[in-house]
């Protein structure tokens, strides 16, 4: 390695430091290519992966949260859901399939390749949709939402491991950041969307929220159109993708990636080694800070509007538009700590910190009295939950490794979520408008659980580090790895 170090010209790198004494791989360091030719090659990676996948989430969290502003645009009324437990039944039911069905999503995608398996489930949550818009009942409507959880459980999982496959350990922070962010777009959109679908309500007699189902159907079944053709396969087949790389700057990835974490080159499946991460506790400590946010990210993505409607007193229109601003905030916050958390290489203490803050908005917007100052609560909620998706992704990618651990480590994350979005669908429950003051104090508990998850596993690792430095232990199969903390 310090052979390799010295041939780099001064003009390709930059303060290179020597794996064995500082334990950092310089992922640039490459004799083909320039280290201007480098930054081109994951440009474009950039444009094509993340912004492709991103895209596909976008529509993924519109179709999955789309009935919070049709509740308030007559499904509600419609359908009878304002009766007992059922808004809250009809939303969870999606998420029990979605978690059911998702933990081999990963060995799928591999198997047929990203390309066939993203565009098909994506168009066919399309046709899911248009079906949930002539929903005779509450009943059938829950139906087709267990169906939409079975399609889309693949989905995030397999995305998550698909991006992690293309980016070493310092990269993939601000890379995920990126695809959370076009994400959050739908979230940020899918009021104004919806508010102007609604507003076709007198066509071919259907009511608002019945043409916030089929517009958003439509919408689904073009990106899915536009990942069959852009959607790139994994680092060692992404040769074979039109209009991408070439087979020599594939093999610059791999051999990249190789030099960050030396797991870049696939491996055959086999059920043990898939299923052997599991007697790991970090990854369940992972998956349950990512159990810790989605409560409270789907706690805010489904009742929202119903909050802002019932609790704070604004228009159905208003309500409709007004769940933008906050993930605005959530964008900046979440592009800038992952920005500061590449570039000093850092992970746990960006968790904490939007964790600190998502625990100043939740008493503000559950406490204050005036409807204004709790909007920004809201804020603040929003932002800080919203902004640890990304954190806590690259947090669990930076301390795997192994093409099958990852694999198994993003199903347990994304199944976690999933957990996280059965619980966030019943901590405000109809008994509790308009205040919802009891789920006001399960997302705080979540919140203060996820801070000592995170102080506990960095611990380990610090703990870890150190003897791996003494020569007493090897981290992760590799005498070269060190945890990110």
């Amino acid at each position: 390695m310090t052979n390799d170090i010295e041939k780099v010209s001064a003009e390709n790198v930059e303060n290179v430091e020597c794996v064995a004494t500082k334990h950092v791989v310089d992922v640039d360091v490459d004799e083909e290519y320039t280290y201007k030719e480098q930054r081109k090659i994951i440009h474009r990676v950039d444009r094509r992966l993340v912004t492709m996948c991103g895209a596909a989430y976008c529509i993924s969290l519109m179709d999955r949260t789309n009935v919070s502003v049709a509740a308030i645009t007559g499904m509600m009324e419609d359908l009878e859901l304002y009766i007992g437990f059922r808004y809250s039944t009809m939303v969870l039911v999606f998420f029990v399939t979605y978690i059911v069905f998702q933990p081999l999503a990963t060995a799928v995608i591999r198997k047929i390749g990203p390309r066939i398996f993203i565009s098909v489930i994506v168009m066919s949550w399309g046709a899911v949709l248009v079906g949930f818009a002539y929903a005779p009942n509450w009943q059938t409507l829950a139906g087709l939402r267990a169906l939409l959880g079975i399609l889309e459980s693949g989905f995030f999982p397999g995305s998550v491991y698909l991006l992690s496959c293309w980016y070493s350990r310092y990269e993939v922070h601000k890379r995920y950041s990126l695809f959370y962010l076009i994400g959050c777009v739908a979230s940020a959109l899918s009021g104004i969307l919806a508010f102007g679908f609604s507003q076709m309500k007198p066509l071919q007699g259907l009511n608002g929220w019945q043409w916030i189902m089929i517009m958003q159907g439509v919408l689904t079944f073009i990106v899915g159109f536009l990942c069959m053709i852009f959607v790139v396969d994994f680092p060692d087949k992404g040769y074979n993708t039109w209009g991408f790389l070439n087979e020599q700057e594939c093999a610059f990835i791999l051999r990249r990636l190789n030099r960050d974490r030396a797991d870049a080159n696939p491996e055959p499946f086999q059920l043990d080694k898939f299923l052997r991460p599991a007697l790991d506790l970090k990854i369940w400590g992972f998956a349950l800070i990512f159990f810790c946010l989605t409560t409270v990210t789907y706690a805010i993505a489904y009742f929202l509007p119903i909050i802002l409607r019932d609790n704070m007193g604004f228009s159905v229109g208003a309500s409709q538009c007004l769940i933008a601003p906050p993930y605005v905030l959530a964008g900046i916050l979440m592009v800038s700590t992952s920005w500061v958390s590449d570039k000093y290489r850092t992970r746990a203490p960006i968790l904490v910190l939007n964790g600190v803050i998502t625990l100043i908005g939740l008493p503000i917007m559950g406490f204050a009295k005036n409807p204004g100052v709790r909007f920004f609560g809201v804020f603040l909620t929003t932002a800080g939950a919203n902004a640890n998706i990304p954190a806590s992704m690259a947090y669990q990618a930076n301390n795997i490794r192994g093409q099958w651990t990852r694999a198994f480590a993003s199903a347990t994350l994304v199944a976690f979520g999933g957990i996280g979005g059965i619980a966030g669908s019943l901590v405000f429950r109809s008994q509790d408008a308009p205040e919802y003051i009891p789920g006001i104090w399960a997302a705080i508990a979540s919140q203060l659980l996820l801070i000592v998850v995170v102080a506990s596993l960095s611990l380990h690792f610090w703990i870890s580090n150190r003897k791996a430095d003494r020569g007493e232990k090897i981290i992760e199969g590799s005498a070269d790895f060190r945890y990110t903390i």
